[in-house]
């Protein structure tokens, strides 16, 4: 059994759930795209919570594909789950990298007791990942979420900012790819 899946057009920062997945890069000290929504947003808390990340277990930042925890400051989620996805590469795979990030994102959620956990398109923006794969990747590896997620994790929410993001994941969601 997996999560019930939702797909959401909007504003990944006006989301009320328990957690809220956040598309971050390395340094997990804000940037642009959903990154820096997210710390605008959520405001200080979310930049000093990632600053005493980086200055305990993640000096040198959070590898690629992996994801963690802090608190979700003035957002209305209750924790962001930094997680950074790949950058495209048309000579090399890094599919696993992408599909990690999401797999590890959830298994953190979990952790948390977090029933309700929204995504982004991880690395469909500024890192290139084209969306109607990227849109794939996301849907299969939730769907194949483990036992251990499923009986925490009861929803989850892509939460796409335009018509494109929200066409491809439609596709996905209702498997109307060949």
């Amino acid at each position: 059994m997996s999560p019930q899946l939702v797909l959401v057009q909007g504003d990944i920062t006006e989301q009320q759930v328990d957690a809220v997945v956040n598309a971050a890069n390395s340094s997990l000290l804000g940037g642009g795209g959903v990154d820096g929504a997210i710390h605008r947003r959520g405001g200080p808390e979310i930049l000093a919570a990632c600053r005493k990340l980086r200055a305990s277990q993640y000096g040198k930042g959070l590898a690629t594909g992996r994801a963690v925890a802090t608190t979700a400051g003035r957002l209305p989620a209750g924790h962001v789950i930094h997680t950074v996805g790949p950058r495209w590469s048309a000579t090399e795979d890094r599919s696993a990298l992408l599909a990690s990030c999401y797999r590890e994102s959830l298994k953190v959620a979990a952790g948390l007791g977090a029933r309700t956990v929204a995504f982004p398109a991880v690395s469909t923006g500024i890192y290139g990942w084209p969306l109607d794969d990227g849109a794939r990747i996301a849907v299969e590896t939730v769907r194949a979420a483990g036992p251990s997620v499923a009986e925490v994790v009861e929803e989850v929410r892509f939460v796409v900012f335009d018509d494109r993001a929200h066409e491809a994941f439609t596709r996905h969601l209702d498997g109307l790819t060949s």
